[in-house]
């Protein structure tokens, strides 16, 4: 099995072994009905979610006290790969899946590779290593632009606007 770490335990919320949890993606976290905790990768089920703050507070089935989360403090939560993407909406991906994608103009031209997806207030942005550039391409991951994931080719295909390239 393949996992994807979606968040990590950093302390308890109140006596009866509720989790803080700080998360990477507040949609992953909140499909999650079963997590794997720690090295060891123990299955726990979320019986409750909810967000507070900046954190997401989970009660999960099998842990009742302080004492019963304590193992878990300061543990990375994952989930089964296979069973995030199942459950992605279509035009949601997982990063470790876009990463390296060969990059295509509209006309099928080679543009570069995926090196990395940045974060920004608006939206990702995909960074295209190009072998005729020596800095990255930065492109806005909107569907205007990026119209084509193929996941299954690891391909992606842009409609480059005036500037972009």
């Amino acid at each position: 099995m393949e996992y994807i770490s979606i968040g990590k335990i950093l302390n308890f919320h109140g006596i009866k072994g509720e989790a803080k949890v700080g998360f990477s993606t507040e949609g992953l976290i909140k499909k999650s009905k079963k997590v794997f905790a720690g090295e060891n990768k123990k299955e726990l089920n979320v019986s409750s979610i909810r967000f507070h703050k900046n954190f997401a507070i989970i009660k999960f089935e099998e842990i009742n006290s302080i004492n019963e989360l304590l193992e878990f403090k300061g543990k990375n939560i994952y989930l089964d790969k296979k069973i995030i993407q199942k459950n992605l909406d279509k035009n949601e991906f997982l990063i470790d899946d876009l990463i390296d994608m060969k990059v295509f103009d509209n006309e099928e031209n080679y543009i570069g590779f995926v090196q990395e997806i940045q974060k920004s207030p608006a939206n990702d942005i995909i960074c295209v290593k190009s072998e005729n550039r020596k800095d990255l391409i930065l492109i806005p991951f909107v569907s205007e632009i990026v119209p084509i994931v193929d996941i299954e080719l690891k391909k992606i295909i842009i409609k480059p606007i005036e500037g972009l390239l």
